[in-house]
């Protein structure tokens, strides 16, 4: 069926061929459904390649086709093509590859966003099989990373994918002031400097298959050095942009739980990939420039930062405490980002329970030893995945981490293909609700262990529900909002709850493990005292740890917040 077509939104598809003659056929015909006329740019190919689109051309009334005598490069093709486009009318591009990778049935949804959003460049986000060449595949990683950089923006989720639908003016525009790259540096490049322009991408899943006899004009020589050229050319031209990229960041949402972490799973993927590359000294001496970028840019969690470690002063002043260290933001940084870096070696398996001081072993000996399923109170204070090292005290011991986070899923899997003998599972959650409760109570009569962080509200405070209830307990001087939830959750389990914290101490990790209640019990009669009470010693222990390791509290943001001086982005359902 032919996609209807409007007056001011005039797609047509534009295909960059260099020997891809016995593909071509193929292409087309899976092309051919949707209407839409097709320029096919022959980028200098092989006679064999040239006679087969030549034949294609007569017999397909659809296509039209244009040759370059000289071989330009993918970049070159496309760029010829979507002059070609503007000519002959049309108002936006349709790029697809002519070996085949692309899932050709996206098409009219691509068309869809780009009817949608017309100043928009659409682009697919690749999702891969087990075709795709670990190479290219790490390789992509360190791209979206520059791309960051040169943006100063996590908006650009894929920049080398060629299915995407161009916006013809703001690319023409573009084309005639700048000189692009002509090879595989060119979708990466025209990416970034529309951005810089003000032409948004956005992005649509899209699987992409590498096929068996699959024909790669990817040089990893020279399309490696023309790429890294073009990385130089871009950081260096993100510079001096650098005030107008600040002023397009969106503002972030006032209360925490709005706002995005600055990360996305694919990162992780990035980090293992240049961790396994480079080793781990090298990796941490990488962390320096990366962590400046990020003090430097994250005013908000700088100032947060601040914040903390001067309410760690006054109140280690107030109680003649002695801090372990001089307390510095940067310093404060460089821990979080040194406790990604152990995080790695964790999951690597390079690092185990040996490079570990466990404190008091013998409460969380006595845990395993009995067989009964354990509740873990644990915090957002150093190194959460502590609970992985438990687990690996007895590999029959499975710890499940309760999230409320949508990446659970795929985070599991990036697990198990790092280690297989991963001894942690997280679980998504959107409430604290009785499917909730039932989930984890199967999980704890089977003797696994369920981990919940105490010192986080799950959602924002206008959202309903109990996950979005809070009870205030003095912290570090102050009252601080505190979520009922997992407390509450702990008590309906009726498991025995353990606290434990995992800090730096003296370059070492540092885990504490304490009995917290067994089970904890909030009578109906006293719930709400009972409640506090909980509460109010969890609170005074998170205060305690957080004296002895302030750099450890990865909380970057005003703890001290109270839900109620938020103003809500909405009214609530």
């Amino acid at each position: 069926m032919s996609i209807m077509l409007s007056v001011s939104f005039s797609p047509c598809l534009i295909i960059p061929c260099y020997n891809h003659g016995p593909m071509m056929a193929g292409v087309l015909e899976s092309l051919r459904p949707f209407g839409l006329p097709c320029i096919v740019v022959d980028d200098g190919s092989d006679v064999q390649t040239a006679e087969e689109l030549q034949r294609l051309a007569s017999v397909t009334p659809w296509m039209s086709l244009t040759r370059l005598t000289v071989n330009q490069g993918k970049g070159g093709a496309v760029m010829a093509a979507l002059r070609l486009a503007v000519e002959k009318g049309f108002t936006h591009a349709l790029q697809v590859d002519a070996d085949g990778q692309h899932q050709l049935s996206d098409v009219p949804a691509m068309l869809s966003e780009a009817r949608s959003h017309p100043d928009c460049l659409i682009s697919g986000q690749p999702v891969y099989d087990d075709s795709v060449p670990k190479s290219r595949l790490y390789g992509r990683y360190i791209t979206h990373f520059w791309v960051w950089i040169e943006t100063l923006s996590f908006s650009i989720k894929d920049s080398m994918c060629g299915f995407r639908v161009y916006p013809l003016k703001p690319c023409l525009q573009l084309m005639a002031e700048k000189t692009l790259g002509l090879r595989m540096d060119f979708d990466t490049e025209i990416m970034v400097r529309l951005y810089w322009q003000g032409t948004r991408s956005r992005f649509l899943p899209t699987r992409v298959t590498y096929p068996e006899d699959g024909l790669s004009h990817f040089d990893a020589v020279k399309d490696n050095l023309q790429i890294s050229w073009m990385h130089t050319r871009l950081f260096f031209g993100m510079l001096p942009r650098i005030p107008y990229l600040l002023r397009q960041r969106r503002k972030c949402p006032r209360h925490w739980s709005a706002t995005q972490e600055r990360k996305g799973l694919w990162g992780i993927r990035l980090m293992l990939a240049v961790y396994r590359t480079l080793g781990y000294q090298a990796f941490r001496l990488l962390l320096y420039p990366v962590i400046t970028y990020f003090w430097l840019t994250g005013r908000k969690q700088r100032n947060a930062s601040a914040s903390w470690l001067e309410r760690v002063r006054v109140t280690a002043a107030h109680r003649n405490i002695s801090l372990p260290y001089p307390l510095s933001t940067f310093r404060h940084f460089m821990r979080f980002g040194e406790s990604m870096l152990s995080k790695l070696a964790s999951w690597q398996g390079d690092k185990t329970l040996t490079d570990a001081v466990l404190v008091n072993p013998e409460i969380c000996e006595s845990h395993i030893a009995s067989g009964r399923g354990t509740v873990i109170l644990a915090s957002h204070l150093g190194d959460i995945e502590s609970c992985r090292a438990i687990g690996a005290l007895n590999h029959r011991i499975t710890v499940n981490a309760l999230v409320f986070t949508e990446h659970a899923e795929r985070f599991n899997q990036v697990m198990k293909e790092i280690n297989p003998q991963a001894v942690v599972n997280l679980i998504q959650v959107n409430k604290m609700g009785p499917e909730t409760a039932i989930l984890l109570q199967e999980k704890l009569d089977a003797g696994e262990w369920v981990a919940i962080v105490g010192d986080r509200t799950s959602a924002s405070p206008h959202q309903r529900g109990e996950h979005a209830r809070v009870i205030y307990s003095e912290f570090l001087g102050e009252p601080a909002a505190f979520p009922q939830g997992p407390f509450i959750l702990a008590a309906a389990l009726r498991a025995p709850v353990m606290l434990m914290f995992g800090i730096m101490q003296r370059q070492r990790l540092h885990i504490y493990c304490e009995s917290f209640a067994d089970p904890l019990i909030l009578p109906r009669a006293s719930r709400l005292s009972a409640l506090q009470s909980a509460v109010d010693h969890y609170a005074a222990r998170l205060e305690h740890y957080s004296l002895l390791a302030p750099h450890d509290w990865f909380n970057f943001y005003d703890f001290w917040q109270h839900p109620t001086d938020v103003a809500p982005d909405r009214k609530p359902d």
